[in-house]
């Protein structure tokens, strides 16, 4: 029955995805007998050998055969947003963006042409809670970008020239992101989550870019990026014992220097729900976000309030997806997302739709809300959903670098080296009355904020009996 009931379900989705019109999918008929679904696959269970140097840095290394490519992702704890001070905002993903600028030994272009030579790529992103170097080479030239990576995490050297460079596109943009609505909105929804905490202001500011220098850039380092803070996972055709010595030679002797960065306290649940409308004089759409806060990762509720959130809004099947893009035809894509952190977690909602459309669009958000929390899943749905997530995840984690990123990520945010491994077991028992709980919880209507950013003018009556409104002028 099951696979009767979905299969229909899931042929649409896919003709959707591919371009075709909602009528033309429909029309699409499945033969009359088609196969059972096949058994879930459990979980994919990395064998990671683990070492710690003598500076108290942590290295995992996985081997895997098949792919003649060795990927690493560096992870330095208490480096991101998270220790961010309020009057410089955004510095986390600065530092982050110019740690490739160049070094003692080579500048900017120099570092480029090496990993171009090592046949690999290079970046460092900034998180609430870290700042993250991940990179790849061949397999024949992994050592040399294992010393790269050592150089660039020992002997940063911020220029003067390229943090000047970084801090004009900066300015450039901040004007860009200004006339951004759903930049806007998601700025102000995030502020209202967590108030004065560092996790809701990670923007780039303005007083930032002008106080950004070299020598701030150099304190930020030796305070940040710290080897007892640090994981780094290394993945490919690998033998560990031979990788740990290589890794001792070029980051074994890293040592921290002068007091760390205070890592992050927790964040505390906010006050009550507000209401704000941005104004955006003459803009022919409105961008709609609904959030709140959640919980750290670590919590006993991240999967049953993923999943819930996957239901909602994780897919073009999902309840708020399917009814604002296919049943009403409001937007091309709207979303449910939970955010989870180490020291808290945000859940957020959102949709850019026509103005006309506006309020009718946040009243189907927040009735699906409602009716999470007051009626069972069914067990299709509910399967469904499991088998979508389960079915996503296991693609993920068939890449090298999806996982190393994955293992990395979660030791970021708390999450212990064996959720990977029990991920689909774990889903499999959540039932419908968890949901429920889930939805009672963190889904009632009531305890949401919502930002909407359009034209006050074509949107402010539509929002009667969605709460007082607080109204911004540009």
């Amino acid at each position: 029955m099951l696979h009767t009931l979905f299969a229909p379900r899931l042929l649409t989705a896919c003709l959707l995805a591919a371009g075709l019109s909602s009528a033309t999918a429909a029309s699409i008929q499945l033969p009359a007998e088609l196969p059972a679904f096949a058994p879930a696959k459990p979980g994919i269970a990395p064998q990671i050998s683990v070492r710690r140097l003598s500076n108290g840095m942590e290295v995992w290394v996985l081997p895997r055969q098949g792919l003649p490519r060795v990927d690493y992702a560096l992870a330095l704890r208490g480096a991101g947003h998270g220790a961010d001070s309020a009057e410089l905002p955004g510095l986390a993903k600065l530092h982050a963006q110019l740690l490739s600028a160049g070094t003692r030994h080579r500048d900017a272009r120099a570092v480029l042409e090496t990993v171009q030579r090592l046949g690999g790529e290079l970046r460092a992103t900034a998180s609430r809670d870290g700042i993250t170097v991940s990179a790849n080479a061949l397999a024949s030239k992994a050592p040399q970008m294992l010393q790269l990576l050592a150089e660039l995490i020992r002997e940063p050297a911020y220029p003067e020239a390229e943090v000047e460079q970084a801090r004009t596109h900066g300015l450039e943009r901040l004007n860009a992101d200004a006339a951004n609505p759903g930049k806007r909105a998601e700025r102000s929804l995030s502020a209202l989550t967590f108030g004065e905490h560092p996790y809701g202001h990670t923007a780039v500011s303005e007083t930032t870019l002008q106080r950004l220098s070299p020598e701030l850039l150099r304190q930020a380092h030796a305070r940040r990026f710290r080897p007892e803070r640090s994981l780094l996972v290394i993945s490919g055709p690998l033998r560990p014992e031979q990788v740990f010595k290589q890794v001792e030679t070029a980051l074994g002797r890293w040592q921290a220097e002068g007091e760390a960065a205070a890592e992050p306290a927790m964040a505390q649940p906010g006050g009550t729900a507000q209401r704000l409308l941005l104004d955006r004089p003459g803009s022919v759409q409105a961008s709609l976000r609904i959030g709140r806060q959640g919980h750290a990762a670590s919590a006993a509720d991240e999967l049953p309030l993923r999943l819930a959130s996957t239901l909602l809004g994780g897919g073009i099947r999902s309840r708020i997806t399917w009814k604002l893009r296919e049943e009403r035809g409001y937007t091309y894509w709207a979303w449910v997302v939970p955010h989870s952190y180490r020291s808290g977690g945000a859940i957020e909602a959102g949709a850019d739709v026509r103005n006309e459309v506006a309020g009718a669009a946040l009243k189907d958000v927040l009735a699906e809300y409602r009716r999470l929390g007051e009626e069972p899943v069914g067990a299709d749905e509910l399967d469904t959903t499991k088998r979508y997530m389960a079915g996503d995840y296991l693609i993920t984690m068939q890449r090298q670098a999806g996982m190393t990123a994955a293992l990395a990520e979660n030791w970021l945010v708390g999450l212990p080296a064996d959720f990977l491994a029990s991920y689909v077991q774990r889903l499999a028992p959540i039932n419908a009355e968890q949901l429920r709980d889930i939805g009672r919880r963190y889904f009632d209507p009531a305890g949401q904020h919502i930002v909407v950013v359009g034209d006050r003018t074509a949107i402010e009556g539509q929002l009667q009996g969605l709460g007082d409104f607080s109204v911004m002028a540009k």
